[in-house]
């Protein structure tokens, strides 16, 4: 390298985040760049700390934990309550019906529905494609509409409970829902034409943001990062605790790994979360949705889920009264900041927010 090239060069630290525009959220990402190439990163995610975990253990009792936890997010709320929920189940040995079983499935596909479509729409935004961001947001007010006609509300649901689900659904209900995602799957059907074929959403995209599959498995990555990069795994694919295998799970992948495999791999995902969806409501179980679980939790749990960004994990520790001794929470995004962060470094900086956007953080998740 001559002393004239030498000199071109200069290197400089760009923040991303918090008040970024592409980056709304409690964390921060600092660059080292070299020209507009990215040389380094470092991330920030000590913004926010709003002790839901200790609270969990002094200020409230182990039965309404579920209803806190719920609060941590508004995008994945029902895996944060089913976590808590199923880990307490667990640790008090009662068993739920195989109806209230089939519920919460319904409802944690709508939730991986809603979630997987706003991280699209922001992907759209991130691209400049301002129009195709709100025609998927506002499709996306047809999911909200649905969750509202099972559990009575749009955001925090409070539908989940210790033995089961607090609102039984009847058939009416049950066929505004399917008609409800036969539209919603019309939509989707639509989108994948557009992110198939659009420049601004594909082709402008591809090899961008890229991560292998040896990367996948070094950095731990997990949900759609992982399986667009060809790593087979799901904790729906792996768990006893709900019976995925019989409402039509089928697990996506792509080999790309960059920014367009991550759309499409959430695009497929919206697909069978849909027929899974539409399996329960057409083969619901008949019986109760509740049953009365007794007895104080003792002993130690973990449970896993699988949340729209990946592994959501939950540890519960009870020493036998009302009061838990430990609740630990830990979420997608938190482990996926070293994948996040590796993806970064030789990509060019003015890519930095349409990779951010396929990446999904869920920091009110992270800052629990």
């Amino acid at each position: 390298m001559d002393k004239k090239t030498k000199m071109s060069k200069k290197t400089i630290n760009i923040p991303l985040g918090s008040q970024h525009i592409s980056l709304l959220e409690p964390v921060r990402f600092k660059f080292e760049c070299e020209n507009e190439k990215i040389i380094g990163v470092d991330a920030d995610v000590g913004f926010v700390h709003r002790g839901i975990e200790k609270a969990c253990t002094t200020k409230f009792k182990y039965d309404g934990i579920g209803y806190v936890v719920a609060r941590i997010c508004g995008l994945c709320a029902i895996t944060h309550s089913l976590s808590y929920t199923a880990a307490i189940e667990k640790l008090l040995g009662g068993e739920i019906s195989q109806k209230a079983k089939y519920l919460r499935i319904l409802l944690l596909e709508l939730d991986r529905i809603h979630s997987h479509m706003l991280c699209l729409s922001h992907t759209c935004e991130n691209a400049g494609f301002e129009a195709m961001f709100m025609r998927i947001m506002g499709d996306r007010e047809l999911v909200m509409e649905i969750q509202e006609l099972l559990t009575g509300n749009r955001v925090q649901f409070d539908f989940i409970s210790i033995g089961g689900v607090n609102r039984d659904l009847d058939s009416l209900r049950a066929k505004q829902i399917i008609e409800k995602l036969s539209l919603v799957k019309q939509k989707v059907l639509g989108y994948i034409d557009e992110f198939n074929s659009n420049w601004s959403l594909s082709l402008k995209f591809k090899g961008i943001g890229a991560m292998s599959l040896d990367e996948a498995y070094r950095f731990n990555a997990i949900g759609p990062l992982a399986r667009a990069s060809g790593l087979n795994i799901d904790v729906r694919n792996e768990i006893d605790y709900l019976p995925f295998d019989e409402v039509g799970f089928k697990m996506q992948t792509h080999v790309d790994g960059d920014i367009n495999a991550r759309n499409i791999v959430r695009l497929n995902e919206i697909l069978n979360s849909i027929d899974m969806c539409n399996n329960i409501l057409e083969g619901l179980p008949e019986g109760e949705i509740f049953t009365k679980i007794k007895g104080k939790p003792k002993g130690e749990a973990v449970v896993r889920f699988e949340a729209p960004r990946g592994e959501l994990m939950y540890y519960v520790k009870g020493n036998g009264s009302a009061m838990l001794e430990r609740v630990r929470i830990k979420t997608p995004t938190f482990s996926s900041i070293p994948s996040f962060s590796h993806i970064f470094i030789g990509q060019d900086y003015a890519d930095a927010p349409a990779i951010l956007a396929s990446f999904d953080p869920c920091l009110s998740c992270t800052a629990k």
